[in-house]
């Protein structure tokens, strides 16, 4: 009589098999990232309040500090507007510090947008969003510090 034997799965079929399993967890991240849905903006608490020039100036004094302080916090930001740019699917809202060119940029969010579209230059306002960070451009001279989900600010 002949005793069955295990089937024994070869290192290919075990490395492709750990493949497919990797890829399969790589496309759900994929679908999660892509998908993802944010909470209105209006609704989240700021863990900080500023003024437009002073959150400049502190940007220009040490960026990599201020990165660390403010990046992915949500924040409202008060200062006057200095240019409105209307880009495709958004409204794009300045505040700059006119004296060294440096400035604020703030992307608002879809919902927002014809709130944010009403906003001239030269008013005061105070927008709240998700600090994305701040860098110096050598090509401009300047600091820049974007914002993201951006909502005026009730």
């Amino acid at each position: 009589m002949e005793v069955p034997t295990k089937k024994k799965y070869s290192l290919f079929k075990k490395i492709g098999l750990l493949a497919l399993v990797l890829f399969m967890v790589g496309i759900a991240w994929v679908w999660y990232v892509l998908t993802e849905k944010y909470s209105d903006t209006s609704k989240i608490a700021a863990a900080y309040t500023v003024n437009a020039l002073d959150l400049i100036h502190e940007f220009e004094r040490n960026d990599s500090l201020a990165n660390k302080k403010y990046v992915e916090k949500m924040m409202v930001v008060n200062g006057e507007v200095s240019e409105v740019e209307g880009v495709d699917s958004t409204v794009n809202i300045k505040m700059a510090d006119s004296t060294s060119g440096s400035y604020v940029i703030f992307a608002f969010q879809q919902q927002d947008k014809a709130l944010a579209e009403k906003i001239k230059v030269g008013e005061k306002v105070s927008i709240k969003g998700s600090c994305s960070g701040g860098a110096f451009s050598k090509i401009l001279e300047t600091e820049f510090i974007t914002f993201k989900r951006c909502a005026i600010n009730h």
